[in-house]
């Protein structure tokens, strides 16, 4: 879904223009780039929380080269989705997981035996 898109969608479904959608929507994710330059959590319940992992610096390799090559600490951003969210998306295959059991469970079919 392109920025477009999620502007077009989000005024439709709230019913506010789309230059409104737009500005909420900016508002929204420069207040969660701002709370995580401080090192804060951003969450909301039943989608997930936005935070902020450190990683060290190490050496890589070049891969068309092999030369050793240094890669310097950085500040990741990291979204962690919650269990209600996880639930909604894997709601047909937990279905599907529960339906699969009672399959197997049959008794399997005989093979018909050779004749010679």
């Amino acid at each position: 879904m392109t920025k477009a898109e999620l502007i077009d969608a989000v005024s439709a479904s709230a019913g506010v223009s789309k230059a409104d959608a737009e500005k909420t929507l900016g508002a929204f994710f420069d207040h969660v780039v701002a709370t995580a330059k401080k090192g804060d959590k951003v969450a909301w319940p039943g989608f997930g929380s936005f935070s902020t992992t450190k990683s060290a610096a190490r050496t890589g390799r070049n891969p068309q080269t092999g030369a050793a090559v240094k890669i310097a600490a950085s500040t990741r951003m990291k979204f962690t989705a919650s269990s209600t969210l996880k639930q909604n998306l894997n709601a047909k295959k937990a279905a599907a997981k529960k339906a699969a059991p009672a399959k197997k469970a049959a008794a399997p079919a005989k093979k018909a035996a050779k004749k010679y």
